[in-house]
């Protein structure tokens, strides 16, 4: 297994040693053990997996504190840019960004911890799996616009299929107006 720092505290990609034979391949996407021997320490209680067609984009998401959520992200089948938001108030990378690109043949991986927004774009159709530190509360979700023009996330595309709802998300100076 190799991990790969990014310049954002606390966000790495984690790359799996992977077993190819004839017959297909095998490869360990979660093994506690050997992730704290790397002194990675983290405790999941929730697994979501989500399917998008291609060009469409998903995002950016979070959950407040007390129940911010770190992510283990991979994707099961097909690409996807995967995208992590440091929405962390007093960080010196707050309003910086990650991108990654996750596929089900190199079966890498992105870890965020809480404190993070999140999205992705679908390259292909896509499996999307993801690992949670904290489970899911609606009343906590909250959201960054994806095109925001302060972030300056590079998509790679001009329009993607994105919700109405992720269309309405405030903007970052919107969201740390609120906090």
């Amino acid at each position: 297994m190799e991990i790969r720092s990014f310049d954002i505290e606390g966000v790495f990609e984690i790359i799996p040693d992977i077993y190819r034979d004839e017959r297909g391949f095998f490869f360990e996407s979660w093994n506690r053990e050997k992730f704290l021997e790397k002194d990675i320490n983290l405790n999941f209680v929730q697994d979501n997996q989500s399917f998008s067609r291609k060009n469409v984009l998903r995002g950016l998401h979070f959950q407040y504190q007390p129940f911010d959520q770190g992510k283990l992200v991979r994707v099961i089948s097909g690409r996807a840019l995967d995208i992590a938001v440091d929405i962390r108030t007093g960080s010196p990378t707050l309003g910086k960004y990650i991108s990654c690109i996750l596929d089900s043949e190199t079966n890498n991986m992105l870890y965020m911890p809480g404190g993070f927004a999140h999205g992705f774009l679908a390259l292909t159709d896509a499996v999307l799996f993801y690992k949670c530190t904290r489970t899911y509360k609606k009343k906590w979700e909250g959201g960054i616009l994806w095109n925001d023009p302060d972030l300056a996330i590079d998509w790679g595309i001009n329009s993607p299929v994105v919700s109405d709802r992720d269309n309405r998300l405030p903007s970052f100076k919107e969201y740390l107006k609120n906090l």
